[in-house]
């Protein structure tokens, strides 16, 4: 169907008639001549070869030739030199052959350059009829572009004839060729392609009817058929092919594993599996790219020996940042389209590679889609700017938040129910994974206690249904800096929650002398209170009649552990802090008492004083001064009775009476 049997097409084509009787070209060092009877009147120069022909020959079929000599006002001008003439002394070797009548195979390899040189001395049909750039125009168009193969060669041969190739459209015909076969259904056709190209190799398809049906259909096509031969391609042409396929309708998976199979071929170190590529695979790789450097496209970059020089190894960076780059750009948009790993490794090589930042904020957030994914090898990304820190911690607090938008923007979604459930377990193995990076970057030195705090503060608390991870990273960051003030270590330790510790943790906290008394304690009295909670809740399952797990003997036995793993100073210092606590408390409850004693006896001097209102209110003038004296001394006496309460002596009742008497004799 796209292919024929043979391994590629191939056709001749020649001229029909002929000015110069000829017997054929021959060389000589660096020089072609003509075999013919007339000697040979014009030299053309190209790069370092040179072409000894005749004039009339090239004159017929080359309008450019015509207009050199023409402008020249020499007519015995013998010799032009053509260096910028695309395809080199080959293409034009072709050409001239063709000029002379002697019939040229035209092949997907040839055919580019062939015409690409045929437009570059304008040979139209305005000079003659079948002329060299109709032919060759039919040949890509109607040979070249319906075979899979032809048409990856040919994009191939096009990486040195830039820009000729992209102004005549061979490069986009040719990626749209590709991308057409690669998004067919190759159901109905019969596929003898290996998987692994060996040597220019390339998957035939042949049509159905030249195979047996029952043959036919135990033969199953992966969908990755195709990309070990797009691989081969220079960067932009691969851009062009991968835009083309994507415009087609291939699905973003894919994609995605196309791009991620190019990465590994010409990234070296990028992918896990770079080191088992086959050597012979490899050495074919070294070669196809460096005879495609020499026209100024990218080649394969392999680990720089000691003898390159300086600027070889700018050329090599630059090359891969452009590499780096354009992946980037044609990453499908969709979530899962590659893995988080692949992006990781990716933004490490943009990170090194000093990537425009633009991209580089791009693959922050793709890795924040499913920073879930991630492993921490892949996290450690070391720092390559001017920074104190060996690992970039920065870059993985800007990917978490990326995450924790990623993660609000989903629940807020119409279908929020739906990825409730999901979200809370993308969130516990993001915890996890912060946890473990943590631990394993608090032992740098100069990692900073904000920087540490703020990562670990980053997640919400319910990320976290233990904090076992994060007490293992503070215990490392204390360990890695012993010289940290009581107050940074309090300051440290507020990170995590203390009743999230497991048993196990709790243990080895009371064990730990690099934590604060503080946190000990908080550890302590957590623990003591999670064995309350499992007595109670164990009773109560017993008054019910409810059978359940005898948990309490275990418990008192990892209690009394506990309090028996416990350094002698922790304890001497609760003790202390016991005492201390009772001693407050007998305050307290005597300052208490003291209010109360006083508060009573301010209600009843307020209830005294109302009353001789009342009745002062209802004494008239005449009697006034002496109603003041008697109540002058009632209060007074019952000020003596709340003081010292004592049964009344004989001298009150005659006192009283003494006085009633004489109020009544003045009366």
């Amino acid at each position: 169907m796209w292919e024929s049997q043979g391994d590629s097409a191939a056709g001749l084509i020649s001229s029909t008639k002929l000015g110069v009787q000829t017997q054929g070209f021959h060389q000589r060092g660096s020089s072609w001549y003509v075999s013919a009877d007339i000697p040979s009147d014009l030299l053309i120069q190209i790069a370092e070869t040179n072409f000894h022909l005749h004039k009339y020959p090239l004159l017929s079929r080359s309008a450019k030739l015509n207009r050199i000599l023409y402008d020249s006002r020499d007519p015995d001008l013998s010799k032009i030199v053509m260096d910028d003439l695309p395809g080199g002394p080959e293409a034009f070797e072709l050409a001239s052959k063709f000029c002379y009548g002697i019939p040229v195979d035209l092949t997907a390899g040839n055919i580019s350059g062939l015409r690409c040189t045929a437009e570059y001395l304008e040979m139209t049909e305005d000079l003659e009829e079948g002329n060299l750039i109709f032919k060759t125009e039919a040949f890509l168009s109607y040979v070249v572009l319906s075979s899979w193969r032809d048409s990856i060669l040919v994009l191939k041969s096009c990486e040195k004839l830039s820009p000729w190739a992209e102004n005549l459209q061979i490069v986009r015909r040719c990626s749209e060729s590709i991308a057409w076969k690669a998004c067919a259904n190759p159901k109905g056709i019969r596929w003898s392609y290996t998987g692994r190209a060996a040597k220019g190799s390339s998957p035939k398809w042949i049509e159905m009817k030249d195979s047996s049906p029952s043959r036919n259909q135990n033969q199953v096509v992966p969908p990755d058929w195709w990309f070990e031969d797009v691989s081969i391609l220079r960067i932009d042409h691969f851009i062009r092919v991968m835009t083309a396929i994507k415009v087609k309708g291939m699905r973003f998976e894919l994609i995605g594993a196309g791009i991620m199979h190019y990465a590994s071929k010409w990234l070296p170190g990028l992918m896990m599996n770079e080191a088992a590529m086959p050597a012979d695979e490899s050495s074919n790789f070294s070669n196809s790219n460096s005879s495609s450097s020499s026209g100024g496209g990218l080649h394969m970059i392999v680990a720089a020996s000691k003898e390159e020089n300086t600027s070889t190894t700018s050329l090599q960076a630059k090359d891969q940042r452009m590499i780096v780059e354009s992946l980037i750009s044609i990453i499908p948009q969709q979530k899962d389209s590659v893995t988080c790993s692949f992006l990781l490794r990716l933004l490490r090589m943009a990170n090194m590679l000093k990537v425009a930042p633009a991209l580089v904020n791009e693959l922050e957030k793709r890795v924040g889609m499913q920073f879930e994914q991630a492993t921490l090898g892949d996290l450690l990304i070391p720092c390559y700017e001017k920074s104190e820190t060996v690992y970039d911690v920065d870059l993985v607090q800007r990917v978490l938040e990326h995450f924790l938008v990623q993660e609000q923007t989903e629940s807020v979604s119409p279908n929020r129910e739906s990825f409730s459930e999901k979200q809370m377990n993308a969130k516990a193995r993001v915890a996890r994974l912060v946890d473990s990076y943590l631990t394993e970057v608090s032992r740098d030195r100069n990692l900073s206690l904000t920087k540490f705090q703020v990562l670990a503060e980053a997640l919400p608390d319910s990320a976290r249904t233990s904090d076992d991870g994060l007490y293992r990273a503070v215990d490392s960051y204390l360990k890695a800096h012993p010289t940290l003030s009581e107050h940074e270590r309090k300051r440290l330790c507020r990170v995590m929650d203390c009743q999230k510790l497991s048993i196990d943790a709790c243990m080895h906290a009371a064990q730990n002398e690099r934590l604060p008394l503080r946190v000990v304690v908080q550890v302590l009295f957590s623990e003591q209170v999670k064995i309350s909670n499992a007595l109670a809740n164990t009773a109560l399952k017993e008054a019910v009649g409810v059978e359940s797990h005898q948990y309490q003997p275990p418990v008192l036995t990892n209690r009394k552990t506990l309090l028996e793993g416990t350094p002698q100073s922790f304890q001497e210092g609760w003790t202390a802090a016991k005492k201390d606590i009772n001693t407050l408390k007998f305050e307290l409850d005597t300052v208490k008492t003291k209010y109360l004693e006083l508060q009573n006896d301010m209600e009843n001097l307020q209830k005294q004083f109302d009353k001789l209102m009342l009745k002062q209110k209802h004494t008239s003038p005449w009697t006034s001064g002496w109603k003041k004296l008697s109540k002058l001394t009632k209060i007074t006496d019952n000020h003596h009775h709340h003081i010292a309460p004592q049964i009344p002596t004989p001298e009150e009742p005659h006192t009283r009476k003494t006085t009633r008497r004489w109020r009544n004799s003045i009366s």
